[in-house]
């Protein structure tokens, strides 16, 4: 995962200025109408339903969701061939197939929004620290690499690097984009302009690239004061950029089918707040969330001193929350539920599932993470998904789950094993009602 600041950056367009040739257009008006009649089709009110009282805490059914795919890996029939010839055209074009794609081979319960959005010009300098990083790929097509952080925090004076973040802006940028995408698209798919719907808050994802691994967990134990002060560093430059981007009317309210934290849609009748000003959009009415995925083997104590209480005054903001990603966190629901207005919390297929079902119980959304690995194993079998997925769905029965498969680092180049246990993931889940 990626920080807010980091996150803010992709939000500049490829070209303000951008051009396409009249063979471009046809291409991207032609998806776009795609998407349109998709967008169109009865059933997305009833899935948004779905969708809004799981996280309202009164499900009628587990829900599912696919991200973090190989892209590289999907083509199948010339399904994600990219045949304009301009880069921001491109870029259009990718994101386009990408959404038609998923919806015709693995939607699961996926919404297709019916409007096209035009994200504001966002720069964000970030903490002033970008990470120094060894990687090695064994396909140079895929963007999962595997990385060696080079240490840039070696003593107390080295937290000085660590800078509030500046925001701003591009509004000339952001309306020359606008003006782009309404031409090409207007009058086929509305086009809105949008803030920052979420904010991937966590700051351990950053230190560890500037601290390296072992050294920061070694550093818990060998220099605990340094470390809860780069934490309070780490924390102050986001509330800083936080502050910024409510003065310059920066947010864009996410509950409908943005992501929240790593887990599924936002929809939600608990947001935003009764004194809700469109114009202006607060954290107050949209989700937060956080993690600390590096922390998987710490203990609950540790966990808290030097990740949790730091992360209390950023979740305070926020009208509800999410925790978690990858980490295991069956055994500290004890410092979890001291989060204000928690309300999902993120659960892989790590954790001990008897005991996780018991410390979340139906007080939060059971946000489950399956094991991608079968998708990647030189022989697929389907039958070792079902029983993952089916003895999840017993188990948790009475809670309010999500079914989430991320983090699918390869297919081995058969996109059908996914197709499939999207299947299998949706069968079983309509089997499964409160």
């Amino acid at each position: 995962m990626i920080s807010a600041q980091a996150k803010a950056k992709t939000q500049r367009s490829a070209s303000p200025a951008a051009t396409i040739s009249a063979a471009s257009r046809e291409i991207l008006r032609r998806l776009a109408g795609e998407l349109g009649a998709i967008a169109a089709a009865p059933g997305h009110s009833e899935t948004a339903r779905l969708w809004t009282q799981l996280n309202d805490l009164q499900s009628v059914r587990p829900m599912v969701w696919i991200n973090e795919i190989p892209w590289h890996e999907m083509n199948v029939n010339e399904e994600m061939t990219l045949r304009c010839g301009e880069p921001w055209a491109k870029q259009q074009e990718f994101h386009l197939r990408r959404l038609l794609y998923q919806w015709r081979h693995l939607p699961a319960d996926m919404i297709i929004s019916d409007y096209l959005p035009c994200p504001l010009v966002i720069e964000n300098t970030g903490f002033g620290l970008e990470e120094d990083v060894d990687t090695i790929s064994t396909d140079a097509a895929n963007s999962v690499i595997s990385r060696h952080f080079n240490r840039q925090i070696m003593n107390p004076k080295d937290l000085e690097k660590i800078k509030p973040a500046v925001v701003h802006h591009d509004v000339t940028a952001t309306e020359a984009n606008y003006q782009l995408l309404c031409d090409v698209y207007a009058d086929i798919l509305p086009v809105r302009k949008e803030g920052i719907k979420h904010i991937w808050y966590t700051p351990w994802d950053n230190l560890i690239r500037w601290w390296g691994v072992q050294d920061a967990m070694l550093d818990l134990v060998d220099r605990p004061d340094m470390v809860n002060e780069a934490v309070t560093r780490c924390a102050a430059s986001m509330h800083a950029g936080l502050d910024q981007m409510i003065e310059q009317n920066l947010l864009s309210l996410g509950v409908d089918n943005t992501r929240v934290g790593s887990g599924g849609y936002g929809y939600t009748t608990a947001l935003p707040e009764a004194n809700f000003d469109s114009a202006y959009v607060r954290p107050i009415d949209n989700w937060g969330c956080s993690n600390a995925q590096i922390f998987s083997e710490v203990s609950p104590e540790m966990h808290w001193e030097f990740a949790l209480r730091h992360d209390i005054p950023w979740l305070q903001r926020w009208g509800l929350n999410y925790y978690g990603c990858c980490e295991p966190l069956d055994f500290k629901m004890d410092i979890l539920r001291r989060i204000p207005r928690l309300r999902k919390i993120s659960m892989n297929y790590r954790i001990k599932l008897s005991r996780a079902v018991v410390a979340v119980g139906a007080d939060y959304v059971f946000s489950y993470k399956p094991n991608p690995a079968p998708l990647a194993e030189d022989r697929w079998r389907p039958d070792v998904v079902r029983d993952e997925l089916r003895q999840v769905l017993e188990m948790t029965r009475g809670m309010h789950v999500e079914i989430i498969m991320k983090d699918i680092s390869t297919v081995r180049y058969q996109p059908q094993r996914l197709w499939e246990w999207q299947q299998i993931a949706m069968d079983l889940v309509r089997q499964t009602r409160h």
